[in-house]
């Protein structure tokens, strides 16, 4: 590793990378490692890809000042330089991105992070290369003698911002930006994904392809468009609406479970008002752990108010604040357009150790 001042500098090929054309900067793909307190490490790392238009890296704020975004919220960040044009076509760039997870992955322990939770964030162009990464990964040849090449190349999620995904339907440069949509199958990392109403470089239209392909092949996925926003505004500082997305991204991870080392699992129980169940009520279960995912399930006088949620949407044993909202005393509704509430309500059931025991909630009637 080389110490570059703002980050520990490594070369994704240490003999030098196939295909480079010379030795300069640009025939030298590396990632700069910057690494949060150990004392608020998720053990979740993300390789950053600055954009560009594939022609150039804007690696000040949609690299190094995401790693430090990254950092600040205990996640490790690995910017990546990708060999770009003219000099290099996106299929190169491409090799320098399943590379970089690769070699991410194979010194995950060094680094502090999970083999399982390595993630890839890109903008624009670099949204492109994360996205052709996240369709073209391999599960890595067993037999090579470099051990990097012995590890997968898949994302465990993807993160692409203002990203291309079809160059064929953006109707320019279609030879670099290849489709990545067509290539989506039940695979594909879980995607959150992030676009602007008024990008004219590229169109949001980029972004609902691929979450259209994620939802028909059965992968999780999130979509935010904002009304207002131009391209390349990276984490958008000072923007008083898209400079949310970094924070949603933040409670994607979280409730995804990339966060945390814990095992997820399924939680079931009863919930009752003054002994009977609700007509319809909303069970949410909040870890103290704010690494931890959250749970929320609905239950009704249908259900006996009996509820289960599934280990994929469940929680990591431990203690959690539990809340219950009262939305309706009407099951089934009816057509007369009725109320029966004057408003929901809610109950604040406390804090309680969550594991394998089914949960009973027995809640009073508010005075």
């Amino acid at each position: 590793m080389v110490d570059v001042g703002r980050g520990r500098a490594i070369a994704l090929w240490p003999d030098g990378a196939p295909g480079a054309l010379g030795g300069l900067d640009i025939d030298c793909p590396q990632l700069t490692v910057h690494l949060p307190p150990g004392d608020a490490a998720t053990g979740a790392g993300v390789i950053v890809n600055p954009g560009g238009g594939y022609r150039i890296l804007a690696s000040d704020h949609e690299g190094l000042q995401v790693a430090r975004w990254l950092n600040r919220r205990g996640i490790a960040a690995f910017v990546l330089r990708y060999r770009v044009g003219e000099r290099y076509h996106s299929s190169v760039s491409l090799l320098d991105g399943l590379r970089a997870v690769r070699l991410v992955r194979r010194h995950a322990a060094e680094f502090g992070i999970a083999k399982d939770r390595i993630g890839m964030l890109g903008f624009s162009a670099g949204g492109h290369l994360a996205v052709a990464v996240g369709t073209q990964w391999d599960r890595g040849d067993s037999q090579a003698a470099d051990p990097v090449e012995r590890e997968s190349s898949r994302p465990d999620f993807l993160v692409p911002v203002y990203a291309v995904t079809n160059g064929i339907l953006r109707g320019r440069k279609a030879d670099e930006y290849t489709p990545a949509d067509v290539n989506v199958n039940a695979e594909t990392p879980p995607t959150f994904l992030v676009h602007t109403h008024e990008d004219a470089i590229v169109p949001a239209h980029q972004s609902t392809l691929f979450y259209d392909a994620l939802r028909t092949a059965g992968v999780q996925a999130e979509l935010h468009i904002y009304g207002y926003g131009e391209h390349g505004t990276g984490i958008a500082p000072g923007d008083p609406d898209f400079s949310d997305w970094p924070v949603l991204l933040v409670n994607w991870l979280r409730r995804s479970g990339f966060l945390t080392a814990g095992v997820r699992q399924g939680v079931s129980g009863r919930v009752t008002l003054d002994g009977v169940p609700m007509g319809m009520a909303w069970v949410t279960l909040e870890p103290l752990d704010g690494n931890a995912p959250p749970a929320r399930t609905r239950t009704s006088k249908g259900e006996d108010g009996k509820f289960l949620v599934p280990p994929s949407h469940g929680i990591v044993p431990g203690p959690h604040r539990i809340t219950v909202h009262h939305v309706s005393e009407q099951y089934p509704h009816v057509n007369t357009g009725a109320y029966t509430l004057d408003d929901a309500v809610r109950y604040d059931v406390g804090t309680r150790d969550v594991g394998d025991e089914a949960l009973v909630i027995e809640l009073r009637s508010h005075a």
